[in-house]
């Protein structure tokens, strides 16, 4: 149940300001993949030698549906255990510390059967931030989803938007250095798919890692500025966002941005 890995984003500048100052004494970051492999009745979905992602601007995974995308993510957060190889942070395995740090938002918005701000106190509560903090920071995280208006209905009557809003902030209530994104846009019309766009970039201009997969070229352009690029469950290349999109290495990649099928 993804609830409680759901439940880690953001407070006051002046609360990010030394969040953030307190973690790069110790941060999670380099996160670094070595030989991994996950497989399914003998079969490697995901098979990666080496993956380095460096503190700083998005991360967009990119890839045809099957190349072991998702999978990628799930692994790197602490979800399913691979088969071989490691996941590092800052040369460090997994720990409860290190998972602290650290959250997750999926395709279909996980919320909690009560009220949207209770679903926000729930993960502040989780934190063990109490008090006027966890109030005032309850009313930050509402205003930023733009969900102050609906704080006291059912999560689950909010509109798919609204209700993936509601998972970002709630996910970010502990500020957390690394956000991993499941295609968080992918049912979503226009309209949602630019306030989901804008939360983002906005974490990401305070200072958290984003790694986000997303099937939408679209989206890649206007949040990426570093591409990983998967086929059939391997990095096929990495590379800053303008010379994947003007000039992709592989041959995987040239087609996928040509719109080519790929199999």
């Amino acid at each position: 149940m993804p609830d409680a890995a759901a439940l880690t984003v953001e407070g006051t500048s002046a609360d990010l300001t030394s969040r953030a100052a307190a973690k790069r004494a110790g941060s999670i970051l380099p996160l670094g993949v070595h030989g991994l492999v996950y497989a399914v009745g003998g079969k490697r979905l995901v098979n990666i030698d080496r993956l380095t992602l460096q503190p700083g601007a998005p991360t967009v995974i990119l890839g045809p549906n099957g190349a072991g995308k998702s999978l990628l993510l799930r692994l790197m957060h602490g979800l399913i255990e691979p088969a071989q190889g490691t996941v590092l942070f800052n040369g460090q395995p997994m720990s409860p510390a290190i998972r602290r740090r650290q959250a997750m938002v999926f395709q279909r918005p996980v919320v909690l059967r009560r009220s949207v701000r209770a679903n926000i106190d729930y993960a502040l509560a989780a934190h063990r931030l109490r008090g006027t903090k966890r109030h005032r920071r309850l009313d930050e995280l509402l205003e930023m989803g733009g969900l102050s208006a609906m704080a006291h209905q059912p999560a689950r009557s909010l509109s798919g938007g609204e209700q993936q809003r509601l998972a970002l902030v709630r996910a970010v209530a502990a500020a957390p250095e690394l956000l991993f994104l499941d295609e968080p846009t992918s049912s979503l019309d226009p309209g949602a798919t630019q306030r989901i766009e804008a939360l983002v970039r906005r974490f990401a201009q305070d200072g958290m890692k984003i790694v986000m997969v997303t099937h939408d070229l679209g989206q890649a352009r206007r949040l990426a500025d570093e591409v990983v690029f998967m086929h059939r469950g391997r990095i096929a290349e990495q590379t800053p966002a303008a010379a994947f999109f003007d000039e992709p290495a592989s041959q995987a990649a040239r087609d996928f941005v040509a719109g080519g099928l790929l199999v």
